[in-house]
């Protein structure tokens, strides 16, 4: 059994890479005043699920890379706004400063009868006019993001500026990335890739031949450090699958047990720290932008649950992982800034959040699936055929082949059964949605209709918005490769926290809510680049004393 060495795991992948070869070093001292002059490198790190619960339940236990951020500006109660919280929509806000109603990005997917194949759903970042494709097997494409990033903005300052953006699923590289970057990468299953035609750097071309290797040979399980035993309870979902006690144990070969562990996250950062120490970003004059979408949390929280030692171990990993990527920057030594949040909360899977003092915690009845609840409204008003479309929460479309006077009926007859279901907070519909204006209050106040209007776009939206009350988990059961997950209107799913650190500043804690559309602006502020639209998002002061970064 290997003892707990937060890189001994992934020794032989790294190998090849600086992140390896690096120690952490200790915390730095500060001075009184900020340094004004713009930062050579800007850092951007979404860690997928990262939720503020966790970040709060951890935070003490933490002494390597998310410890020396913390001793930057520290927002703990930063939010995704909007109800969609799902990874698409909300790496879509990181670096835009929009909300998805102006991002485009609704949704992981959504329902277009217009699109040109028979699979009318369609992914949020793939290009469904290819032909042969659907929304399963397509090709990824920037084409849904409807704004520019943070990266747009600086190479239209600047245009020696450069972007790269590795990440472990394509939505999240693409929505953070943006339409013009220089390098982009993201995880398949089976390699880091990119959009077709792209020469693959010699450093990815290892990556990959390392990963390859890593994953045959088998994991043996980790050992638990003090903090982490006392949450090691293995929890039996069904007669085949349990959760709670894991170690990250792997055969060889397990391409999806290495996508839920601190491998993967390894693997990401390794090449993104590749990639900046090979394309000497920082170091030209100009100021650059490297992108880290660090996915493994959210694999973790999906098919394990956020509350054994599987998570715990992730994170104390994770830690230690950026620790080891900000030596690299510091041995080249960048002037370099940080900000890290993430594209939504969650929590854990509802059988083990009964016994946690929350009894209300439950799975998502099947009758709530567009399937059943469109097959029970037909049945009931005569209409054959399928009457709506879409999932077990959020949007729903109703059926293009409805008559005017049908989708009438249909409508009142939705209403009607979902608001009678004692697991739906709400239901609104494209029309109500429509009528609500935009808010600018802080989002803890946000009414559920005022979420649901962030996350609409006429284009895209469904033509009614499901609210499911809080803790009922949208998975109906546990057969599946996920038990836990998010995307719901609550605080839970909506809270993330939001770090931002440079060598020298003063840092400061601020309780009081901010929003990830904050995060551009205020790292847009910080380089001097100036914001060439208008956006959801404010300037946050990162100065902790009498100056104001924004200006």
């Amino acid at each position: 059994m290997k003892s707990f060495r937060p890189l001994a795991a992934a020794a032989a992948l790294l190998a090849a890479t600086p992140l390896a070869a690096q120690e952490t070093p200790p915390a730095q001292t500060v001075p009184a005043e900020a340094p004004r002059a713009a930062p050579s490198l800007v850092v951007v790190i979404s860690v997928d699920q990262f939720s503020a619960d966790l970040f709060a339940e951890y935070r003490a236990q933490f002494s390597s890379g998310l410890a020396r951020l913390m001793t930057g500006a520290v927002f703990p109660s930063g939010y995704q706004s909007h109800a969609a919280t799902e990874t698409c929509p909300g790496h879509s806000t990181i670096l835009t400063g929009d909300h998805p109603s102006k991002t485009g990005i609704i949704a992981n997917d959504w329902t277009d009868f217009n699109a040109p194949r028979e699979d009318k759903t369609v992914y949020c970042a793939e290009d469904e006019s290819v032909p042969g494709s659907n929304s399963n097997n397509y090709t990824v494409s920037d084409k849904h993001l409807k704004v520019p990033t943070l990266g747009e903005w600086m190479k239209l300052a600047d245009p020696a500026s450069r972007v790269v953006s590795v990440a472990g699923k394509d939505r999240a590289a693409v929505m953070m990335g943006g339409h013009k970057t220089d390098e982009i990468w993201w995880w398949n299953g089976k390699a880091f890739v990119s959009y077709a035609g792209r020469a693959e750097p010699a450093m990815v071309t290892r990556m990959n031949a390392n990963v390859t290797k890593r994953i045959s040979e088998a994991q043996e399980p980790l050992d638990l450090p003090p903090f982490c035993q006392a949450r090691s309870r293995a929890f039996q979902l069904n007669p085949t699958r349990s959760a709670g006690a894991g170690r990250f144990a792997r055969a060889a070969g397990n391409s999806t047990a290495f996508r839920a562990s601190p491998e993967f996250d390894e693997a990401i950062v390794a090449t993104a720290a590749g990639l900046a120490s090979d394309m000497k970003l920082g170091q030209s004059g100009h100021t650059d932008l490297l992108i880290v979408g660090a996915s493994a949390t959210d694999y973790v929280g999906h098919t394990l649950g956020t509350e054994g030692s599987e998570m715990c171990l992730q994170l104390l990993s994770l830690d230690q992982t950026l620790g080891k990527l900000f030596a690299v920057l510091d041995k080249i030594g960048v002037d370099y800034a940080v900000a890290l949040t993430a594209d939504h909360g969650g929590h854990d899977f509802p059988e083990r959040n009964r016994e946690h003092a929350a009894p209300m915690a439950a799975r998502v009845s099947k009758e709530l699936s567009a399937k059943a609840m469109g097959l029970a409204i037909g049945q009931a008003l005569g209409i054959k055929g399928p009457v709506l479309v879409g999932g077990n929460s959020g949007d729903v479309w109703f059926s293009p082949d409805l008559s005017k006077a049908d989708r009438v009926r249909v409508q009142a007859e939705a209403i009607k059964r979902y608001m009678a279901n004692p697991q739906v907070e709400a239901v609104f519909t494209r029309a109500q949605i429509a009528a609500t204006p935009i808010v600018h209050t802080p989002p803890e106040t946000w009414t559920l209709l005022e979420r649901a209007r962030a996350s609409y776009d006429p284009q895209r939206s469904g033509d009614l918005v499901i609210a499911l009350k809080p803790r009922v988990t949208p998975i109906a059961g546990t057969e599946g490769g996920s038990i836990a997950t998010h995307g719901s209107f609550w605080d839970y799913d909506r809270r993330v926290p939001i770090l931002f650190w440079r060598k020298g500043m003063t840092g400061f804690e601020q309780p009081l809510s901010v929003e990830t559309v904050d995060i551009a602006p205020t790292l847009a502020a910080l380089i001097h680049v100036p914001v060439p639209v208008e956006i959801d998002g404010r300037c946050l002061d990162l100065d902790a004393g009498q100056g104001d970064s924004c200006k």
